[in-house]
């Protein structure tokens, strides 16, 4: 409860210190380093200032109020761009919605023109040209592009990356304005009388690195948004797609080894799910590099149940495309076990089950003996949730073909843990289940089952002896020392 009071406190008098005259022109060059965010580039920032000169100020009325604009649809064609132009200039105008009675009426009218700017490009009723086009993503860049309050972790100074579930979301108070400028990006970008080599200039580079730090805000609604808005622009710019990729790796890179607290992981996944759905056969160096050196290790931080799904569905798309990376994927999943992490643990068997599904009897050979000692330590968890999903695997026909073939050397890895689990598991579901794979393999080979039955008994009688010689030569010790002189501190034994 103290750690929700701070953050929304806190946000609470940045939100009035973003604007000190109640209405004022696009960001500033004042950026914020924040420990979980990157900024954006100082030269970008005073460029993009500079940009909005007295010269395109807000048409305002003598009274320093926002001039009301007839409607598009009003005026006679040749007048339309024109007021397109005035009309994108009020909607440059910043509202306080830190207070919910301050500037209404200009709160009213920005809405409504926002409104109608999205109405308008929706219609195709006038083809945008490339003065209009320019001066429309600088209207969006005005408003949208600003720096992120900071997370709630920076506030109260906690270590470990918050469980969603545990806090409330932190909801953007100029969403109701915010929105509407997503949507009007969006309709530009899907319209088919946008222009690409027109866009292009203006939705360049800059633009797009600006738009992935925006991944990082709190707001689910948002981050949204801008999954839809950046898949469109990948799949319409061609010639950003490699950029886009490399930037959306730094994110990765930054998460990973330096953060791992970042909020817009699980849609940038998602973006890239699709992404590589698409990757043409045979497949780019960039392509494996990139699920060797991120995909894999985002199974590293501790909150990756806020995004393991999208993960795991890029995972199985790497395999399923070619099913040479199983092996890889798979040593890349063991090399990041969790060791204390329980529900960590499942997730990880989960996505192990799906990768098994996609992969073939060869890349299932290299890889299969340190797979099943770590599902023999999974069968053996104390948490029976852990054992359950390993002992699920018997359920898949297709591990279980990938097992049958290669039963000579699974079983005598596995076998111990079987046994364990039939003669001291807590958990009457683990131990039914368990008896279903006993049964499982017996039917597969019977003389093999009952090999490794023999050697494991071996194993316990030898064990069993060699335990009784160490508790005899404990008690010779303890004989020895009572027979010895008490002045004598010295034992010598034979």
């Amino acid at each position: 409860m103290l750690n929700k009071f701070m953050k929304r406190g806190h946000r609470k008098s940045k939100s009035e210190s973003n604007d000190n005259a109640g209405f004022g022109l696009g960001p500033g060059n004042v950026t914020v380093n924040h420990a979980s965010r990157t900024t954006f580039n100082s030269a970008v920032a005073n460029s993009e200032s500079q940009n909005v000169t007295s010269s395109q100020a807000p048409p305002l009325n003598p009274g320093g109020v926002i001039e009301i604009l007839p409607f598009l649809r009003d005026v006679s064609v040749s007048e339309r761009s024109a007021l397109f132009l005035r009309k994108l200039k009020v909607c440059w105008v910043q509202c306080d919605f830190s207070d919910t009675l301050k500037g209404v009426r200009e709160k009213e009218i920005k809405r409504q023109t926002l409104l109608e700017l999205v109405d308008f490009i929706q219609a195709g009723s006038c083809k945008l040209n490339e003065t209009m086009q320019e001066e429309l993503i600088r209207m969006v860049s005005v408003n949208v592009f600003r720096c992120l309050p900071p997370a709630a972790h920076e506030n109260t100074g906690s270590e470990a990356a918050g469980d969603p579930e545990d806090d409330e979301p932190y909801l953007e108070p100029s969403w109701p304005h915010l929105q509407i400028v997503y949507e009007i990006l969006l309709r530009y970008l899907v319209s088919s009388e946008t222009d690409t080599k027109i866009a292009k200039r203006y939705i360049d580079h800059v633009f797009v690195l600006k738009l992935l730090e925006l991944f990082d805000s709190e707001d689910p609604r948002e981050r949204e948004y801008l999954k839809t808005i950046l898949h469109r622009i990948y799949g319409k710019f061609m010639v950003h797609r490699p950029f886009v990729r490399k930037a959306i790796n730094n994110i990765f890179y930054r998460f990973i080894f330096e953060t791992e607290r970042h909020c817009g992981i699980a849609e940038l996944l998602e973006i890239l799910g699709s992404i590589i759905n698409g990757f043409a056969l045979p497949m780019k160096e960039e392509h494996k590099l990139f699920l060797s050196r991120a995909l894999i290790p985002l199974h590293k931080p501790k909150c990756i149940a806020v995004y393991h799904q999208p993960l795991s569905y890029c995972i199985t798309q790497f395999v399923e495309k070619d099913y040479k990376l199983a092996d890889s994927v798979i040593r890349g999943l063991l090399k990041y076990w969790p060791v204390t992490n329980c529900q960590k643990e499942v997730l990880f068997l989960g996505e192990l089950e799906e990768v098994l599904e996609a992969t073939q009897s060869a890349e299932f050979q290299r890889c299969m003996i340190p797979l099943f000692r770590q599902i023999g330590r999974c069968l053996n968890s104390p948490h029976f949730q852990v054992a359950e999903r390993a002992l699920y695997f018997w359920n898949n026909e297709h591990i279980v073909s990938l097992i049958a073939q290669n039963r000579n050397v699974i079983l005598p890895l596995i076998f111990e843990a079987l046994e364990k689990n039939i003669r001291g598991h807590w958990n009457q579901a683990v131990n039914g289940l368990t008896g279903n794979v006993q049964r499982m393999f017996r039917d597969m080979d019977s003389e093999l089952f009952e090999e490794c039955e023999r050697e494991y008994l071996e194993k316990e009688t030898k064990a069993r002896d060699l335990e009784e010689r160490r508790e005899l030569t404990w008690k010779r010790l303890e004989d020895v020392a009572a027979q010895a002189p008490r002045e004598d501190n010295m034992v010598w034994v034979n």
